[in-house]
């Protein structure tokens, strides 16, 4: 391919529901880049965010950007640095790229760097494009048993993956997972390759819990928007609790994805003493919580933020066969269509779970 610059189609964030397919540039990539013929594209809960409420917490949509963070795709042309990666690879793209020079990058958690440049996180752009631009320093090498699809959906099994080690989930751990979406069930997948002895999951949504069975969980709990968190949590205890215990004990590890004040402080409530919750949702700023309880029964609660060095660890789970992702894609469309695909994720129509856009430039 000739060395000039692209143009192709991208979706654009004007502002708050206002997205638009558009002709866009793609100029050449700099020395350390390559560019990239963008393939298969996930949507996130985060681009949808973005689409209906013009912002997530304190990033603002003040420009017109491109969506899209979960992809990969074919390098086409590699920066004059650049000699790991040639015309052809086929790649998977992590999004974020750090300073590399700060005291946190150099502790080897960069995804807590404040100078992260993360794809469709205002106002750096994304990837939901015909083609782009991207550090090769993140772009990882596929091999042919890994679809451009599972490609796209290693960032959001990076997510569990981090997740998991956050809560030092460990071979025989009994495991709680809170939310039946696309993020609670890679942790599921996460949890189940880790070694969990056990592991229950909760949503509203019957569907999902039947997906989730379908992928492994080993009990699902429904939840009704009548009960309170204290009858929530005491409904998980004795689901997980073994015949032979003569206390309520909890699990080992509750993962709390739906970002739900009442999921929150259930899955506190239903952590034994001495467990870890992590909390991997994005729900309001400020909730309450059972902090006291917390305090008394030493249930360690931590934060999880995107990742950090997953990439290579996700792929190798999925081109081994450890983790098989294609059940959670339900739903495809073409980038000209993504306004559709963008529609049918808000309102989880015909049970979706994971929508997959194609970028291949037509």
């Amino acid at each position: 391919m000739a060395e000039c610059e692209q143009k192709g189609l991208a979706a654009v964030l004007h502002a708050q529901s206002d997205l638009r397919i558009e002709n866009v540039p793609c100029g050449l990539p700099e020395a350390h880049q390559v560019q990239i013929a963008v393939r298969s594209v996930g949507i996130c809960g985060s681009d949808v965010h973005y689409w209906t409420h013009g912002r997530i917490g304190d990033f603002i949509v003040r420009e017109p950007m491109v969506l899209g963070h979960e992809s990969s795709g074919v390098v086409t042309v590699i920066g004059s640095s650049v000699t790991h990666l040639s015309p052809g690879d086929r790649v998977a793209i992590e999004p974020g790229v750090p300073c590399a020079r700060c005291g946190i990058c150099k502790a080897g958690r960069y995804n807590l760097c404040k100078s992260m440049q993360f794809c469709a996180t205002p106002p750096v752009g994304g990837s939901l494009r015909n083609f782009y631009n991207h550090d090769a320093s993140f772009c990882y090498k596929l091999p042919d048993s890994v679809s451009f699809d599972e490609a796209a959906l290693l960032e959001p099994l990076s997510v569990a993956l981090h997740a998991c080690s956050r809560a030092n989930l460990t071979a025989g751990a009994t495991v709680l997972i809170a939310g039946a979406g696309p993020i609670g069930l890679v942790n599921l997948l996460v949890a189940k390759a880790r070694g969990a002895s056990s592991v229950v999951m909760t949503d509203l949504s019957e569907h999902r819990l039947a997906v989730a069975k379908q992928l492994g969980a080993d009990d699902v709990v429904t939840v009704s928007l009548a009960e309170t968190s204290e009858q929530l949590s005491e409904r998980i205890r004795y689901t997980v609790q073994p015949a032979n215990a003569n206390e309520l004990s909890g699990v080992d590890v509750a993962i709390e994805c739906s970002g739900a004040e009442s999921s929150i402080q259930s899955a506190i409530r239903a952590t034994k003493s001495g467990g870890c919750v992590v909390l991997v949702g994005m729900g309001k700023p400020n909730c309450s919580i059972p902090v006291l309880e917390a305090g008394f029964r030493e249930v360690d609660i931590r934060g999880v933020f995107r990742y950090a060095n997953t990439y290579p660890t996700a792929l190798q789970l999925v081109a081994s066969g450890k983790i098989d992702l294609k059940p959670l894609i339900t739903h495809r469309f073409s980038l000209e269509n993504a306004i559709e695909a963008f529609e049918v994720t808000r309102d989880m129509r015909d049970n979706a779970i994971k929508v997959i856009i194609d970028c291949t430039s037509k």
